[in-house]
């Protein structure tokens, strides 16, 4: 009778049959009991079937080395990488990234359940796992313009796929504290399915943190200071810690790594560029930044693997043990946390720094192929549509605060710069903003003021837009604004930079407006081209150009934005005027 695999791994772990592999002499790190123990690790059809002395078909020795779980990022959109998830993965799986959970809702802003569809498609038979929670919030608010609306109705279906999870960050705590029907089905049909509900509450407090973890919101990516994760922690939430490209939130949130709260966070990354992923790493980075300020190692793996796994319910993910999958990095050291290997399943997928895995882009359905890659429906801009008429003798101008997504409102006199656009006024770190409308071709087009950005000439235009993704643009003058907006137009999609009405530079963005079809290195060296050119112009390194400014029309993080509908009171979910 042929062997089920549950008998054969029973076999292996009693020592009746030699393993597939075994890693010998190992220090392990063990998550249950935050200690490292020293023994073999035998693995069988994928699984880890024991810890002690085995022997194995295949034997390698791992004297000296450390043995983790595969890292798992617990909140991710994989459209912030900006480019195929295929790619992605080539950049994570050396850094010993096995997992991840991946919030659609980028490209469900473009292109609704046809983008979640694709985004479904392409991953499916990737090496790495890649868990999804579907969007909550299509648009962010009802303060904006996207290509789609996803109600209950509209989610429901992809619960019935194993690797939908739960439902994602629930951006709109204003209407979950007001009861807002339309929220509450979403809500209820996740839990109906069991899922998961992820949270996105920047300085919710008090009774209306109350009242939004009642709903059955049981996590929260946005903290940006100790004292807001503690509160959150202590009515119930796990924590999770967001390191990523715009947003660097270990630092306030270091103290989490300490009893009680080490129990119930996690790392993630939220957004990450490709620079980040080539140069720094992915989880691994912010295991070993943790580290190096001090966090026990173990605690910080723990963090950065089993916690994740815990809280969405990955039964078999997360911990080297019997009965959990063979999903493994290999480490030098518990101090510079280099990964030497890394195993999905138990079979070799990267080593020194390379992916080994083969992959290739997925046959797609022509309707949605279609819906995601012509999302562009927006008529060339001229400059004359984006005087700001009648500007009155103060402007409100949004600030940006370095390494968070949260902005401060500066009123600011109303003093014009020679050569600049109304309102601009490079000697105080003011430039315009922009938002063109780029879905359905309505016109609408938000103008207003940006500060603390450091631009000092020229034009930046990105289709990422924050949920919305319509096109941003920030500027000196409205003629390299228009410039820099219609490349992206005719590019149907991308970034790029404008000097004098003439285009410097731009990088395409064809799947939907947010990922490239190009290599991850080629991808990252155009970027990074990019991002000097515009340090040249006076955009300091504590700001990430494209990144951070991506992140200036989602108006639902305090306090000031800017999206198709013109200047945003977060706080109070209104327009408010740009200058008065």
């Amino acid at each position: 009778m042929k062997q089920t695999v549950n008998e054969k791994i029973i076999n292996v772990a009693n020592g009746r049959q030699k393993a597939d592999l075994v890693l010998k002499n190992a220090n392990i790190i063990n998550v249950f009991t935050e200690s490292i123990e020293t023994g073999d690790v035998a693995i069988a059809d994928g699984m880890i079937a024991g810890i002690g002395s085995y022997e194995g078909v295949t034997e390698k020795d791992m004297t000296g080395k450390y043995i983790c779980p595969g890292f798992i990022d617990g909140h991710i959109h994989l459209e912030s990488s900006m480019v195929a998830p295929t790619e992605f993965e080539k950049a994570v799986l050396p850094h010993g990234t096995t997992a991840v959970i991946t919030d659609p809702h980028e490209i469900a802003n473009v292109a609704g359940s046809r983008g979640i569809d694709f985004m479904l498609k392409y991953t499916e038979d990737m090496t790495m796992d890649v868990f999804f929670v579907v969007p909550s919030c299509v648009p962010a608010t009802a303060l904006d313009e996207s290509g789609a609306c996803l109600e209950a109705e509209d989610i429901a279906p992809f619960y019935s796929n194993p690797r939908v999870i739960g439902l994602a960050e629930m951006m709109n705590s204003f209407g979950v504290n007001q009861a807002d029907p339309a929220i509450l089905d979403k809500i209820h049909v996740t839990l109906e399915h069991g899922g998961i509900i992820d949270g996105h509450a920047p300085l919710l407090s008090g009774r209306e943190l109350n009242g939004y973890v009642a709903a059955g919101i049981r996590s929260d990516h946005e903290c940006s200071n100790a004292d807001e994760a503690k509160e959150k922690f202590a009515r119930g939430q796990w924590i999770m810690i967001r390191e990523g490209t715009a947003a660097h939130n270990l630092d306030a949130l270091l103290p989490l790594f300490e009893a009680p709260y080490a129990q119930r966070i996690m790392l993630v990354t939220d957004d990450k560029h490709p620079c980040d992923l080539l140069r720094d790493g992915h989880i691994d980075a912010i295991v070993r930044k943790a580290v190096q300020k001090g966090v026990d190692p173990i605690l910080a793996i723990k963090a950065g693997t089993f916690n994740a796994a815990a809280y969405f319910g990955l039964k078999d993910n997360g911990a080297i043990a019997p009965g959990y999958h063979a999903d493994i990095a290999i480490l030098d050291n518990l101090t510079d946390l280099n990964v030497l290997e890394v195993y999905k399943d138990g079979v070799l997928a990267a080593e020194n720094g390379k992916s080994l895995v083969e992959s290739s882009v997925p046959e797609m359905v022509q309707s949605v192929t279609d819906r995601v890659y012509h999302s562009f429906h927006v008529d060339p801009v001229q400059p004359e549509q984006l005087a700001m008429e009648k500007l009155g003798e103060h402007i409100r101008v949004i600030d940006l605060n370095a390494h968070e997504l949260l902005t401060a409102e500066r009123i600011a006199d109303c003093t014009s710069q020679s050569g600049c656009a109304a309102g601009v006024n490079l000697t105080e770190d003011i430039v315009k903003i922009v938002a063109l409308e780029r879905h359905k071709n309505t016109g609408h087009i938000g103008k207003g003021f940006l500060g603390r950005y450091g631009l000092k000439k020229g034009a930046v235009a990105t289709s990422v837009g924050h949920d919305s993704h319509n096109l941003v643009i920030a500027g000196t003058n409205d003629a390299d604004i228009a410039c820099a907006a219609n490349r992206v137009i005719a590019n149907e999609g991308g970034l790029a930079i404008a000097l004098d009405g003439q285009i410097v530079a731009d990088l395409p963005l064809q799947i939907g407006g947010l990922m490239s079809t190009l290599p991850l290195e080629e991808v990252d060296a155009r970027l990074e081209a990019m991002k000097q050119i515009l340090a040249d112009w006076g955009i300091s390194g504590e700001i990430d150009p494209f990144m951070t400014l991506s992140f200036v029309s989602l108006p639902v993080i305090p306090a000031l934005r800017l999206n198709t509908y013109g200047v945003i009171d977060v706080n109070a979910q209104k327009v408010v005027k740009a200058s008065f």
